[in-house]
């Protein structure tokens, strides 16, 4: 993607998500600059991968395939292995119409998807085999709203505004927005986007970027390079 493409993004990201009232945390809005001025007080968001990811899964067509999200809270790998402390994590997604995040679970994290606002969120979902594999003949139980709910292989959940589905490691689903554009509420246990993102087919979790211009803010696959 080109950074120049991803500056747009946020800008048309950030007005949608002010448009349902929500607003995003001041270290949004740091450019890269003063981001490294204040990485030493930012240690917390930085290690914790807190801020946008915007992200075409490597495939270099984000209106088709891709997803934009912002992490907001993220809590430690190591007070969940301990069982107490900051166990829990909360993201804002936008699913743009007919947008597809492609087919994935997760290996740890559990995860409430909520249709925020606007159009329709679509949800196809799989089960796993007995090693957790996707399973194409398989289906299994969600729960929508706190209701228990079986779902057929390759069944597809659609949440209007307001409702919500609890999805846990080894539920293998792909979203999209249905009818238009749909603002997503993501409450999970840690989450881990390096490791904790298994895909059904071979493919890049973070987008590659084309520096053509200077990005407005940093991404969370920029603290790496930008912030060492």
């Amino acid at each position: 993607m080109k950074r120049s493409r991803v500056n747009e993004i946020m800008d048309a990201a950030d007005e949608f998500i002010r448009s349902f009232g929500f607003v995003l945390p001041p270290f949004a809005y740091w450019t890269p600059d003063e981001f490294r001025t204040r990485r030493d007080v930012a240690r917390r968001v930085i290690e914790a991968r807190m801020g946008w990811d915007i992200t075409d899964y490597g495939q270099g067509d984000f209106d088709k395939l891709g997803l934009f999200l912002f992490t907001l809270r993220n809590g430690s790998l190591e007070d969940l292995k301990r069982g107490g402390g900051m166990c829990y994590a909360e993201k804002l997604l936008i699913s743009r119409q007919d947008q597809l995040s492609p087919c994935h679970t997760h290996v740890i994290k559990a995860e409430d998807i909520i249709n925020r606002g606007g159009a329709t969120l679509a949800v196809k979902l799989n089960g796993s085999d007995d090693q957790g594999r996707f399973a194409e003949d398989r289906g299994g139980v969600v729960r929508c709203d706190g209701i228990e709910r079986p779902f057929g292989p390759g069944e597809v959940l659609l949440l209007k505004p307001g409702e919500s589905v609890t999805l846990m490691p080894g539920d293998w689903h792909a979203f999209w927005g249905e009818g238009g554009d749909v603002l997503i509420g993501e409450v999970s246990t840690v989450n881990d986007d390096l490791t904790d993102n298994v895909f059904v087919t071979e493919i890049g979790r973070f987008a590659d970027i084309n520096e053509d211009v200077r990005p407005k803010h940093l991404l969370v696959s920029d603290y790496d390079t930008w912030l060492s």
